[in-house]
């Protein structure tokens, strides 16, 4: 078996004085530890001054280096990630550095041959994206907080569930210029002015908008019927494929949505998939990195799903498991 290495950056200042000089002197970072855990990934603590925002970037090798997460502008002393993709890798260096500018976004980096997109999980399906200065929404409601953030270019809804679709919400996030995807029955709940910015997309259609391509797909089960009631989206962003399932069940159609990069795929009781239903399409679909999300039980309120599907998933395949903080 080949021994995975994993060097933090007082390890590198041995290797390159440059780097760990630049970062004690100029931001005042340490990384106070590191822990390898029993799976494999590795747990990183940052200690940084306060109110500043910081990223984390990581590498194979000492030559590319790579944006993995964006911390917030932070008031405690002490930042913490898990790199769930380290059990993949035969080697894994990291190193940080202080942001300044505004209109920083916190969240995981994917890597595109055309910037970064940076993700940030907010509530059960709701999720926003940063690319090129640019802001995606994914199904905005009220029940996330969006202090911080960047008004909306760009507005994803998959249907009109109340976990998924605000007409209020919309407004409040949405900037002067944004346009919104939906299906048809999502557009037939929005307002007169949020429909005169809407584009109606269904099941096998596609637009370009704001350098981006977004495909609607198939997204149907016996709660979200019939066929065309909502939306799933397969969003190509340069090089990069990103599968949003909004609330659909584990349908061939499903996992046949190969080459997909990034993937949020529901899992709840009983509207949407079982844990094991989730992973049957995933080992099906085999996409790079997956998001749990939607997870939380009904009435139970339950959202230990994520955590099983993990678990079932297994590491075989090397598909990255990102489990992040929904509720």
């Amino acid at each position: 078996m080949k021994t995975r290495r994993f060097h933090i950056l007082r390890w590198l200042c041995l290797v390159s004085a440059c780097v760990g000089s630049f970062i004690s002197l100029r931001a005042q970072l340490q990384f106070a530890g590191i822990q390898r855990l029993t799976n494999k990934e590795v747990a990183l603590t940052l200690t940084a001054p306060t109110n500043s925002s910081y990223r984390i970037y990581s590498a194979t090798n000492l030559q590319e280096w790579n944006g993995l997460l964006t911390f917030p502008t932070n008031v405690t002393t002490t930042l913490q990630h898990t790199d769930s993709a380290a059990p993949f890798l035969g080697a894994r260096f990291y190193r940080a550095a202080q942001l300044t500018g505004s209109n920083i976004v916190a969240g995981d980096h994917l890597v595109t041959t055309n910037g970064d997109v940076i993700i940030q999980p907010l509530n059960h399906a709701t999720f926003v994206m940063q690319w090129n200065g640019k802001m995606i929404y994914n199904d905005p409601t009220s029940a996330a907080t969006y202090t911080g953030l960047p008004k909306a270019d760009l507005i994803l809804i998959s249907h009109n569930h109340s976990d998924h679709f605000s007409t209020a919400t919309i407004d409040a996030v949405r900037g002067a210029n944004a346009r919104i995807i939906v299906s048809q029955t999502a557009y037939d709940s929005l307002t007169a002015a949020q429909k005169a910015i809407a584009i109606v997309r269904g099941y096998g259609t596609s637009t370009n908008v704001m350098g981006l391509n977004v495909q609607a797909v198939y997204a149907f089960n016996s709660n979200h019927s019939p066929l065309g009631f909502g939306n799933g989206y397969v969003l190509t962003i340069a090089d990069k494929h990103i599968y949003i399932s909004g609330d659909t069940g584990n349908a061939p159609e499903i996992r046949a949505l190969t080459n997909m990069d990034v993937a949020f795929l529901c899992m709840n009781i009983p509207f949407t998939m079982t844990a094991a239903e989730a992973t049957n399409a995933i080992r099906a679909m085999r996409p790079k990195v997956v998001y749990p999300y939607h997870y939380r039980d009904s009435p139970s309120n339950a959202t230990t799903n994520a955590a099983t599907f993990k678990k079932w998933l297994g590491t075989d395949l090397g598909i990255e498991v990102r489990l992040r903080k929904w509720y």
